[in-house]
């Protein structure tokens, strides 16, 4: 190969970067829309879900060599129609069907109306509670966010064949249940609105501390359970749950730079926080002062109201502990999980002294006996009452316990003190 093969070369991957960059771009502001579009005309979501996809597979194909079209957006609608014709063609439900489909002009993207996101409908669908919790995290990993079979399988550390079967199932679970792509209203949306709420949470949890890989998130769905929370609070501006659940994820995202450095893992107590970024955790405490104006308190409020409380101080030692204590007793009148009362622990040992946070911790040991995070923190507060050979054992379980590389490497450093 000569100088000018390579400097084409070249050429060539960084153009199919750039067009992979705009796709992921495109995937996620569109794919949702043309989903939900689809889906109310077909009345299936398996056939709307499926024909996108095909979609998106096709744009990849194409767009690296012809080039980014003028209308992305159309692009994919467009190619999602035509892949629904020739599936309905297939099924010779064409005729039915074809009236649906006539009018190009009516598939198009809303834009530029007052009425609700797309998006938000089908959401409420996905997060359906007649569907599993790992149905539902699938289903809208796939149909709201477009992600292929693959990049979920690794996002959530199943096997793709179950989550092929998770997604497969959910779908045929909505069509046979007949389950509605719809925003609930009254007290069924307060629900179900949490279900939807603890979807977009555990993707953007999913997103971090990877099996195998070191202490980067995957940016890609970090940013998609960001870009969800956002349009949710966006949606509906009168849910304070909503605004605490975008509140809390920005001050988590605005720790990112400092949590992983160098691809080590770096604990809140230890990060250097000129790192943090700033514009994120301003944006945050305008968000979370929105949804205390709302006055209906809830978990995800509290949950952003600690964050709040870490990204006040300077550094770890200026951290007001007290008030971290009380708004995890507050947060206990909406969530008693025992990883809520884990963290509470750390409060607690930093106001009443290890001691008291110990018994605590070892209360938990028939929830938490096999997470590596609970042998963690009770080998810290071993140590802090001079318990050091217990506390060895505790992180060596921590070690075996623990699949992401740079938490092992944290916990190695410990063992080796």
């Amino acid at each position: 190969m000569n100088e000018s093969d390579g400097a084409a070369a070249e050429s060539g991957r960084a153009r199919a970067a750039a067009t992979d960059r705009l796709l992921a771009r495109v995937i996620r502001e569109e794919s949702a829309r043309i989903v939900a579009a689809l889906t109310g005309w077909l009345g299936s979501l398996d056939l709307a879900e499926e024909s996108v996809a095909e979609a998106i597979e096709e744009a990849v194909r194409q767009w690296r060599t012809a080039g980014v079209p003028p209308n992305p957006g159309g692009w994919l609608t467009q190619a999602a129609r035509h892949n629904a014709l020739d599936r309905l063609r297939r099924e010779k439900r064409y005729r039915e069907k074809l009236a649906l489909l006539a009018d190009p002009a009516e598939a198009a993207p809303r834009a530029g109306t007052n009425e609700p996101d797309e998006r938000l409908p089908l959401l409420f669908g996905c997060c359906h509670p007649a569907l599993s919790p790992d149905a539902q995290l699938a289903l809208t990993l796939r149909a709201i966010c477009g992600l292929t079979t693959a990049q979920i399988a690794r996002a959530t550390l199943a096997p793709e064949s179950t989550v092929a079967q998770r997604i497969v199932r959910a779908k045929r679970k909505i069509g046979a249940a007949g389950i509605p792509l719809r925003i609930p209203e009254g007290s069924e949306r307060a629900a179900r609105l949490g279900v939807v709420l603890t979807v977009v949470s555990v993707m953007y949890s999913e997103a971090h501390l990877v099996a195998g890989a070191d202490a980067a998130a995957d940016r890609d769905l970090a940013d998609d359970a960001l870009w969800l929370a956002r349009v949710i609070a966006h949606e509906l501006p009168r849910e304070a749950e909503a605004q605490g659940l975008l509140a809390l994820l920005l001050f988590h995202r605005a720790r990112e730079g400092a949590r992983a450095v160098d691809g080590e893992l770096v604990l809140l107590a230890d990060q250097d926080r000129a790192r943090w970024d700033r514009r994120l955790i301003a944006e945050a405490q305008a968000v979370l002062e929105t949804a205390a104006m709302l006055r209906r308190p809830g978990r995800w409020q509290l949950h952003a109201a600690i964050a709040a409380c870490h990204s006040d101080a300077r550094d770890g030692g200026d951290t007001d502990w007290l008030q971290v204590l009380t708004l995890y007793d507050m947060l206990l009148a909406y969530d008693r999980s025992p990883i809520v009362r884990l963290n509470r622990t750390v409060a607690l040992a930093e106001v009443d002294g290890p001691e008291a946070a110990l018994d605590e911790v070892d209360a938990l040991r028939p929830a938490l006996t096999g997470y590596h995070l609970w042998h963690a923190v009770r080998a810290r507060m071993l140590r802090h009452v001079g318990r050091r050979d217990e506390a060895m054992a505790e992180d060596l379980r921590a070690l075996e316990l623990t699949a992401n590389d740079a938490e092992r490497r944290l916990l190695e450093a410990r063992v080796d003190r």
